[in-house]
């Protein structure tokens, strides 16, 4: 029997440890990526059969281009599974695989954990708790949103990643400004309902529509307000059954079956309102959350979403994955642009720090304790330490980086 061979997507350099597993599990692994990283990109190459370049314009690929470039490549490679590494590439994933008729998730369900719209029509149908949106098309059905709810007010583009090209509005004349100045982009927005309070987000592993694995964790500042107005990222997990753990992950089992996950990671974001104290659905996705989540959670629980998602996809249905054992360490994560090219981060090192960043003008640290209360305090000492030391504060992106 063949070794099944599994081709990854990605417009922009992550997933390593995906390409790492699925070698490690006997793969043929190819990976489609982009052309503008031919030069800068240090894939893991001995994990890697063949690299495939597609020419890009800003990570970007033309569908139907591609489309013809992986049915030449399937004359002589018989793709058995393709795998999208970055939000950016799951319609592309998608799109190949009804094309190819390879199993996996097709277009509609891929709308689902891309479609801010479709995310947010899905869990309404569902009667799942959410703010108040409107789709930026029917300018009436939009004035009459903007006069019933409250400013401010989040413009949204339906396809970004992340707080990526969101906007807080806080007045009509400003919205329609911004819209305006959209031409026929517009109907790529979504408006909705600004719910100020604390973020959280759950990161799960799905295999037959069952949730083997969530984890719930806490931001510090909402990421929009770190992207837009600078400041130090971080998330902390969550104290393990807490009443507060307990409903997110019910509420999160609720997301995931509406929007149909069978198998796969997930990254969802939610919010407690401040003033009601419930806890509302942002937007979810079928992927391996960003910022080094990845990172938090593996040292925590000794679970890497990574290599556990590769397994799920080259099993495929067959009923031979299983979760090992899982960690019950407590961490937090902290990530910060630098001032300096290189920064010294020497004087940071506690035994329970297990991760520290590098990369030109960033610092990030995880730490990881037994002890929920160590986490906290160590989190809240190297906040301080870290604005004091290294902080630096660029514009908000439009469009994503490497």
């Amino acid at each position: 029997m063949r070794p099944p061979t599994i081709l990854c997507l990605a417009s922009y350099e992550k997933g390593h440890e995906f390409l790492r597993e699925a070698k490690r599990q006997g793969c043929r692994v190819l990976l489609l990526t982009s052309h503008s990283l031919k030069e800068t990109a240090k894939w893991p190459v001995e994990s890697i059969d063949e690299i495939f370049y597609m020419p890009d314009d800003k990570k970007v690929w033309v569908k139907q281009q591609t489309i013809n470039a992986v049915s030449y490549l399937a004359r002589t490679e018989q793709l058995d599974r393709i795998v999208p590494l970055d939000d950016f590439d799951l319609e592309m994933a998608a799109a190949l695989r009804e094309h190819l008729r390879i199993p996996g998730m097709g277009e509609t369900t891929t709308r689902y954990f891309r479609d801010k719209l479709a995310m947010r029509r899905q869990a309404a149908d569902k009667g799942l708790n959410i703010p108040d949106f409107e789709h930026v098309l029917h300018h009436e059905k939009v004035e009459d949103f903007l006069q019933r709810t409250p400013a401010p007010w989040v413009l949204k583009p339906r396809f970004m990643a992340g707080t990526i090209g969101i906007k807080k509005v806080f007045t009509r004349d400003e919205f329609w400004t911004i819209v305006n100045k959209l031409g026929d982009d517009q109907s790529n927005y979504v408006v909705e309902r600004y719910i100020p309070g604390h973020i959280f987000h759950v990161d799960s592993i799905v295999s037959e529509r069952e949730i083997l694995f969530a984890i719930a964790s806490r931001y510090g500042r909402p990421p929009m307000d770190v992207s837009h107005e600078g400041g130090v990222f971080t998330t902390r997990l969550l104290e393990h059954g807490t009443p507060l753990e307990k409903s997110l992950l019910e509420k999160n089992q609720l997301v995931l079956s509406a929007m149909g996950l069978l198998r796969g990671v997930s990254h969802t974001e939610y919010i407690q309102g401040r003033e009601d104290g419930k806890i509302y659905f942002l937007e979810t996705s079928a992927r391996v959350g960003g910022a080094h989540i990845a990172d938090l959670i593996d040292a925590s629980t000794g679970v890497n979403l990574w290599a556990e998602w590769a397994k799920i996809e080259i099993d495929g249905g067959a009923g031979g994955y299983k979760l090992g054992a899982v960690g019950k360490n407590y961490g937090g994560l902290l990530v910060s642009l630098a001032r300096q090219e290189k920064p010294d981060t020497s004087s940071y090192n506690d035994p329970e720090l297990v991760w520290r960043m590098e990369k030109k003008h960033h610092v990030g640290f995880v730490v990881a304790s037994p002890s929920y209360e160590r986490v906290q305090y160590m989190m809240d000492q190297y906040l301080e330490r870290v604005r004091e030391d290294f902080l630096a504060v660029a514009p908000p992106r439009e469009m994503p980086t490497d």
